[in-house]
């Protein structure tokens, strides 16, 4: 079984369904809210828990009944978290508009995700173990940093997901061996709408990109051979929040587990569209048999 650890952020998402997200200044009612557990590396170590690899948390919870929650609904996910610490002050949040087409607009506030800004001890030793380490960048990019430079330093694979997009360092950069974005973060990376032209700038940085296209599926770029285009099973979508965190959380289980990168791609994707068809992040991540029986039908 393919061991991951991720390091990143947990949030709890405090979520607001309406018709119509409401412009700036205005007004509008909504017709449901709930708490729902997740954060981007909460999120992707959730995923690749139910997608079947052994995961590992590194992060950080506030002293709350937030932080309480989060990390059980790791545990009960899966997921191991005795590198998952508890710091005074408040959890971190993220304020989610979710509309009827299942789009969303998201705000987060980082609490105690801000004091994750280097490895405790224990940290490299775990990410050494592991076949691939996860990042994000909810937590703060020396971390990230420095979670990259030990993955590098002991051979062990690093996915990033540049989320909240921003300008990347170099060196953070030089040690990572998958990036994958968005196509709206490929955008803010490059300047390039078009995610052809956005990948391939992104190449003379990282030897691969996996580019997410959301309805459209995905896009793969590499130094050494053609783009790849997978389509997304077509679905209807209920919520589209943690889509993207489900197909890197899968995607990285199924890189761990040595498959062809198409079917690798092509399983993530099932994975994705089964989770934007419930609503919530962590809660609508299926698992493995879900992600089979959607794969192979």
């Amino acid at each position: 079984m393919t061991h991951i650890v991720v390091l990143g952020s947990t949030n709890m998402d405090l979520v607001t369904y309406v018709e119509k997200a409401p412009q700036l200044g205005e007004t509008v009612t909504g017709r449901e809210f709930r708490t729902i557990p997740g954060g981007k590396g909460a999120n992707q170590a959730i995923a690749a828990a139910r997608a079947g690899a052994t995961v590992s948390m590194i992060g950080a919870v506030g002293h709350d009944a937030f932080g309480t929650r989060l990390r059980s609904t790791l545990e009960q996910s899966g997921v191991t978290t005795d590198h998952l610490r508890t710091v005074e002050g408040p959890s971190g949040t993220a304020h989610i508009v979710v509309d009827d087409e299942g789009g969303n607009a998201i705000v987060v506030v980082p609490g105690a995700n801000a004091t994750v800004d280097h490895l405790a001890p224990g940290d490299e030793a775990l990410i050494a173990s592991a076949d691939t380490l996860l990042l994000q960048l909810e937590i703060p990019l020396a971390a990230v940093l420095a979670g990259a430079r030990a993955a590098r330093a002991h051979g062990v694979r690093t996915i990033l997901t540049p989320a909240p997009a921003r300008p990347l360092p170099p060196e953070l950069l030089a040690a990572t061996d998958l990036l994958v974005p968005n196509e709206h973060e490929a955008t803010t990376l490059t300047g390039r709408t078009d995610p052809f032209e956005a990948g391939t700038a992104l190449l003379d940085s990282v030897p691969q990109v996996v580019i997410t296209l959301g309805a459209a599926g995905s896009l793969r770029l590499t130094r050494d051979a053609g783009p790849l285009a997978i389509p997304a099973p077509p679905v209807t979508a209920v919520d589209s929040t943690g889509a993207g965190d489900t197909f890197v959380g899968a995607l990285a289980v199924a890189l761990g587990e040595e498959r062809p990168i198409r079917e690798a791609l092509t399983w993530a994707a099932a994975a994705a569209a089964l989770s934007v068809q419930k609503e919530g992040a962590s809660a609508s991540m299926p698992y493995r048999p879900e992600i089979e029986a959607r794969y192979t039908s």
